[in-house]
């Protein structure tokens, strides 16, 4: 089984250690589950050839003789004898045994079904084709269940924010419905989450998006002068972002970072930098205005409020319903440690992310089209209009504004955009022009304004 896995999981979207070359796949456990096909869940863990270790799970199931035509893209190989492994989570019988598993609320073999109220296991499933770091499975127009491919012991944030939100009434999320948990290094560990589906909901990309794409059709008109404009659905999501945070103030935890916790920070981001000027030579050009930005970060002395925040905020985080925003995914960068996922951080983070995403909607698209000169300033003219209403729509709720901070919010757009950088270089390299410009732009305004102090 290893041999086979090692070969198909580079080819998985989710799969975080592209490029680094397999050097060990060991199943650290398997447990039978009720189900079809001998239906199976894995706990696998991946050493790359740097030496990184991820710890990954995967739903199997065994074949033998002709794999039926609605399963054969869900084929990883041969294992024994004439048995054929293929990917369950594909599977429409094995994606009910694993929803009635959860409405049953039972334990089997180590794993841990809990449900929140009554659920119809009998939905036909599907799994959402959009590229994620984790698997999602939609039961009718009724469920979604999220596998988070990518284990780490303990809680998955995703799980404890949304319960939090949930029971203190927030109308900005999907309330949970039920979870698969498990036993990981002696820590009870989230596997799986299941929530209510958003039923005709819109995703933020989709909608941003169109509406560039709406602009770049006009060519010479404004942003606010085209059927399109978004900056109204902006303001409405700056909004309801600022009223998330007030309810996660509440109901978790909170804090107040002094200038040590600053200078942790400031340290924190140059290291993130180091990590990605190995991987992208190409950003020490810009190394220079960023180190010194994330210094001022180091050199605070004013206190800073901190709480739990969603740590991976963005336009495709979010969902348009018919009666507000949605705000979705409260796992945070899957790539980073759980233990900085869940720390106490700035919302000023969310906010820097969402900026970011404005910009990545503007220009997705020239990356596809080439340069443009024209196209180009339309799409700064949006990202701009639009960042500006989304901070305009957090003031008004928040009842302070997110650019009073401006030294603290370029800082971690910033360290946003580092991120984007090697996400890029790694996964999407014609993207790759995307993140780099706009630090380019961000060091340009913060090398102007440095110069007119």
């Amino acid at each position: 089984m290893s041999t086979v896995l090692s070969g198909w999981l580079p080819e998985q979207r989710w799969f975080a250690g592209k490029g680094g070359g397999i050097s060990s796949a060991t199943v650290e456990r398997e447990t039978s589950m009720p189900g079809p096909h001998g239906l199976s869940h894995v706990l696998l863990s991946v050493q790359d050839q740097s030496g990184r270790s991820d710890r990954y799970q995967l739903l199997l199931g065994r074949l033998t003789g002709e794999v039926p035509q609605r399963l054969a893209h869900a084929v990883l190989g041969q294992v024994e004898g004439d048995e054929v492994l293929y990917e369950a989570v594909h599977d429409e019988e094995a994606a009910a045994a694993l929803l009635t598993l959860i409405s049953q609320g039972v334990e089997a073999g180590g794993l841990h079904f809990t449900s929140t109220g009554v659920l119809d296991p009998s939905l036909r499933s599907r799994v959402i084709s959009a590229e994620q770091s984790n698997t999602s499975l939609v039961y009718g127009d009724e469920y979604i269940l999220k596998l988070f491919r990518r284990v780490q012991p303990g809680l998955n944030p995703d799980l404890e924010v949304s319960r939090a939100l949930a029971e203190a009434g927030s109308p900005h999320i999907a309330a949970p419905l039920g979870w698969v948990e498990t036993t990981v290094e002696g820590q009870r560990t989230t596997l799986a989450l299941l929530q209510c589906f958003q039923r005709n909901a819109t995703e933020g990309w989709a909608m941003a998006t169109a509406s560039v794409r709406d602009l770049f059709a006009e060519g010479d008109l404004h942003a606010d002068e085209v059927g399109g404009d978004f900056a109204a659905e902006s303001e409405r999501l700056g909004g309801a972002t600022a009223e998330v945070h007030a309810l996660m103030a509440q109901t978790l935890p909170t804090g107040t970072a002094g200038p040590q916790e600053s200078a942790a920070t400031a340290r924190q981001l140059h290291e993130r930098l180091d990590a990605a000027l190995e991987i992208v030579p190409e950003l020490a050009e810009h190394a220079d205005v960023l180190r010194a930005t994330y210094d001022q970060v180091g050199g605070r002395t004013e206190p800073v409020a901190v709480q739990r925040v969603h740590g991976d905020y963005h336009l495709g985080q979010v969902l348009r319903t018919q009666s507000g925003w949605v705000l979705l995914d409260f796992e945070g960068e899957p790539a980073r440690p759980l233990a900085e996922r869940t720390a106490l951080m700035s919302p000023l983070r969310d906010v820097a992310g969402m900026l970011r995403s404005y910009d990545y909607a503007a220009r997705h698209l020239l990356a596809e089209r080439g340069s443009d000169p024209q196209l180009a300033y339309r799409a700064t003219e949006w990202a701009e209009r639009n960042r500006q209403a989304f901070c305009d729509g957090y003031t008004r709720a928040a009842d302070h504004d997110p650019r009073d901070e401006a030294g603290l919010l370029r800082a971690f757009e910033f360290d946003k955009a580092v991120y984007e950088v090697v996400y890029e270089a790694r996964n999407r390299p014609s993207w790759l022009p995307i993140p780099m410009g706009s630090i380019e732009r961000l060091a340009a305004s913060a090398t102007s304004e440095g110069d007119s102090q």
